[in-house]
């Protein structure tokens, strides 16, 4: 891949093409700053994508100077919720949706390989030497109409190349997390890691190095590839350089990613399962989980769930999606029997189910949850509690379970108007009582 990449931008063509109204008033705003003398620059992936024509998102800007003054000045003049962080510098703001960051200009030290880093207040070429990669390196002056890139680190060069490189060779060594972001960032892109580059993530992998990161930090990044447009291809080249198992060993991804790619090149870009929202592939972060995951035994769910540690959410999701994987024989054996396959299935989560449907192995068991899903858990009987007691029933759990049977009978067929349900109610009453 060989592009023309531009030397400079224009500011008032790049407020253009912010997503909407809120950054480009943020915008606008630190424009009249940077007028007034304050050195601010748009740092990181939003220089990135500008320099390659693609949409920008999130606004991110480096300040040389104090921050945390400039965001009071800002949210004052804009509103907004915002949230500070006096530790590093930085302060995060909401206005009217659009997310602006802002930081001062730092650098970094990292005390061991994968802890926090210590900040002290630095230049902009500090600011960038502590990124993690040389695309992710660049900052754009808000001085002037059409202002160059700074770059100090040959972004330009490696976005012109499609290629993907760390700044430093400790930079895997400082936060392992980057090997995880790389992968990201590569498949997203149409990327390459550079040679340089695949090799020291591999020697990262292969040192241990992701043991030294907290479950959180990784569970935050594999949420982003989750958010990705085509999150598998991006855990397919995470297993292949095996930076899933370095995670933990059952994180190897074997089946369920292909199964998950090709259910969905089946059903096409409107297959996204409830709750989570999925990209034009299709596949959305519990989909993808769950592909993860579906080869698991339980004991190796519950040591994932500790390691990553996932919410309870998640864990749910994880523990449903491992029981459908033991329950898929006797799911394809219920399949004809709607009230016995409601059994099995009212106890799992609704998202486990739709991903397990797309994905599973058995195609008789994932119709057979497809029906469930679109149908048959919506089936209730008419007569409620109080109709029941008014034929007789008793208030207890005789009761619960003659709404069951009633339940039952619907879904079989066996009941198909509330006069069915009276007659059988009555003679399950009358049996009992005799």
């Amino acid at each position: 891949m060989t592009a023309s990449v531009p030397r400079s931008l224009s500011l008032d063509a790049l407020e253009r093409r912010l997503p909407g109204p809120a950054a480009a008033a943020a915008f606008r705003a630190l424009r009249r700053y940077a007028q007034r003398g304050w050195r601010l620059y748009l740092v990181g992936g939003p220089v990135r994508d500008a320099l390659l024509g693609r949409p920008v998102g999130d606004l991110d800007f480096a300040v040389a100077g104090d921050a945390l003054a400039l965001a009071a000045e800002l949210q004052g003049e804009l509103g907004g919720q915002w949230r500070i962080h006096t530790r590093f510098g930085t302060a995060s703001g909401c206005i009217g949706g659009q997310r602006i960051d802002l930081a001062g200009a730092r650098r970094e030290r990292y005390p061991r390989p994968g802890a926090l880093p210590q900040v002290a207040p630095g230049s902009i070429e500090d600011d960038l030497a502590r990124r993690d990669f040389t695309i992710n390196a660049m900052a754009l002056p808000l001085a002037g109409a059409r202002p160059r890139v700074v770059d100090y680190g040959g972004g330009r060069d490696d976005l012109a190349a499609g290629v993907l490189r760390i700044l430093h060779p400790g930079s895997f060594a400082d936060d392992p997390t980057r090997m995880l972001r790389a992968v990201r960032y590569e498949q997203r892109l149409g990327f390459r890691l550079d040679e340089t580059t695949a090799a020291q993530l591999r020697q990262a992998v292969s040192d241990g190095l992701a043991g030294r990161v907290t479950g959180d930090r990784w569970r935050n990044e594999l949420e982003r590839v989750f958010a990705e447009e085509r999150p598998i291809p991006a855990l397919r080249r995470a297993a292949g350089l095996g930076l899933l198992a370095a995670l933990h060993p059952a994180l190897n991804a074997a089946g369920g990613l292909e199964r998950l790619a090709a259910a969905l090149s089946d059903a096409g870009p409107d297959a996204a399962g409830p709750d989570t929202a999925a990209g034009p592939g299709g596949a959305s972060a519990a989909d993808c989980l769950a592909a993860l995951v579906c080869g698991m035994t339980p004991e190796e769910g519950e040591e994932v769930i500790r390691r990553l540690r996932l919410t309870k959410r998640q864990a749910g999701l994880v523990r449903d999606t491992i029981e459908l994987r033991r329950l898929e024989s006797d799911l394809s054996a219920a399949a004809r029997c709607p009230s016995r396959l409601a059994r099995l299935l009212e106890p799992l989560g609704e998202t486990a189910l739709a991903a397990w449907a797309k994905m599973g192995g058995n195609p008789t068991a994932a119709a057979a949850i497809r029906r469930y899903l679109a149908e048959l858990r919506y089936v209730r009987p008419a007569l409620r509690g109080g109709d029941l007691l008014a034929l007789g029933a008793v208030p207890g759990p005789a009761l619960g379970a003659l709404l069951a049977q009633l339940r039952a009978a619907r879904l079989d067929g066996r009941a198909q108007s509330v006069a069915d349900e009276r007659r059988l109610a009555a003679e399950w009453l009358n049996g009992a009582a005799d």
